[in-house]
């Protein structure tokens, strides 16, 4: 059963106080600077943690924008896709992937998730190819790449594009190679809560193709090529110099915080051994950095409520698949069917896990979903 103390504090689902108090020094010093040097976008520190990201990934080029979604819509752009193109992806994810889409006027096709990771599935993406296809968006979800070898394999023998959404993937890696650099570009979002976090918005798109990479830099700045020339229409998404030194000062961070993530991870998958928990899996070849540690279980609302009871936060990421979501309610009614997408949706539950949980926090949590677990598999 659970901890009995009488009304133990808390254990919120995050914390983004913890991280600040933790490297608070570095954090102001690095603000102060940007006020004190009276630029704030498009500036020195902009330049500086766009290639020093870009190197962390091992990418040639990085371009900062104004989100994640930014990232994404630009890189679409830049990579030729055009209205009416289709682009296949998933829909068990969030829907910043698919507005991206909308915005470049193209039109999402869903294919249905592996039932290990929860990535896309590979053999699904071969038969939804037409000939408006024009890329494939992997997402690289909660915080494990996708399977991209095979995805990268058809996307050349079909032509396409690959852009891989990397907004929960910052470090992870497949066979040694960091998410973003397998495809044609990579699109992060450094949304406040993801593993590498800003203070507010921001993006970046990272690739190795120059030609992209040139393409971002006029469209997220209105098409300017230089001070007032506008070269192509643009927009406005700019990286701003207090997110990008904000972002500098915890980059160094990012890895420990990684590895953090990871010891919380395994001390879970141990703890709920022989309970009839679903744990996540880190497939061979993977570097998970479990930007969420997300669960199966049957009665997830039980399941839930017992956790909040010894006030244990939870998430679920996603309850409503995309092409369930009333926004695109043009799936549904072209009768799109995605059996394990719809499967999971429903069992899926996300526990804390920040870099600054303590570990007796981390227990709690074990012993708290050891007590609403209502199987033992070890005893079948």
């Amino acid at each position: 059963m659970p901890n009995t103390i009488s009304n133990p504090p808390a254990i919120p689902f995050g914390d983004l106080r913890r991280q600040y108090r933790a490297i608070q020094a570095d954090i102001n010093r690095a603000i102060g600077e940007v006020l004190h040097g009276g630029w704030f976008i498009l500036g020195e520190r902009v330049a500086d943690f766009e290639e020093a990201f870009s190197r962390y990934c091992g990418a040639t080029y990085g371009v900062g924008v104004g989100s994640g979604t930014e990232a994404l819509h630009l890189a679409l752009l830049a990579c030729g896709v055009d209205p009416g193109d289709e682009v296949i992806t998933v829909a068990n994810t969030c829907v910043p992937t698919i507005s991206a889409i909308s915005f470049a006027g193209a039109r999402a096709v869903f294919a249905d998730t592996d039932p290990i990771t929860y990535t896309i599935d590979p053999s699904a993406i071969e038969p939804l190819i037409t000939g408006r296809t024009a890329a494939i968006l992997p997402v690289h979800l909660y915080g494990q790449c996708a399977d991209m070898e095979p995805i990268v394999e058809i996307a050349r023998r079909h032509s396409l594009r690959v852009i891989e959404d990397c907004a929960q993937a910052h470090g992870a890696s497949y066979y040694g190679k960091k998410a973003g650099t397998m495809g044609d570009a990579g699109c992060f979002s450094f949304y406040p809560t993801k593993n590498l976090g800003a203070f507010g918005d921001a993006g970046m798109v990272v690739t190795n193709d120059e030609d992209i990479a040139t393409r971002v830099r006029l469209l997220r700045n209105h098409g300017e090529r230089q001070r007032y020339y506008h070269s192509i229409k643009g927009f406005s998404s700019r990286l701003d110099e207090m997110q990008a030194a904000i972002l500098l000062a915890k980059l160094p961070h990012l890895d420990v915080w990684n590895e953090r993530r990871r010891t919380i991870a395994t001390a879970y998958t141990r703890g709920f051994e022989c309970s009839d928990i679903v744990c996540p899996v880190e497939e061979t070849g993977r570097y998970h950095v479990y930007h969420q540690y997300v669960v199966r279980v049957a009665d997830r609302d039980r399941f839930r409520a017992y956790l909040k009871t010894y006030g244990i936060g939870t998430m679920i990421h996603y309850p409503v698949p995309i092409h369930r979501q009333e926004a695109y309610a043009e799936h549904k009614e072209a009768g799109v069917h995605l059996p394990r997408t719809e499967e999971i949706s429903a069992q899926i539950l996300s526990l804390p896990i920040y870099p600054e949980l303590e570990n007796e926090e981390v227990s709690r949590v074990i012993a708290a979903c050891r007590g609403a677990a209502t199987g033992d598999r070890c005893s079948r």
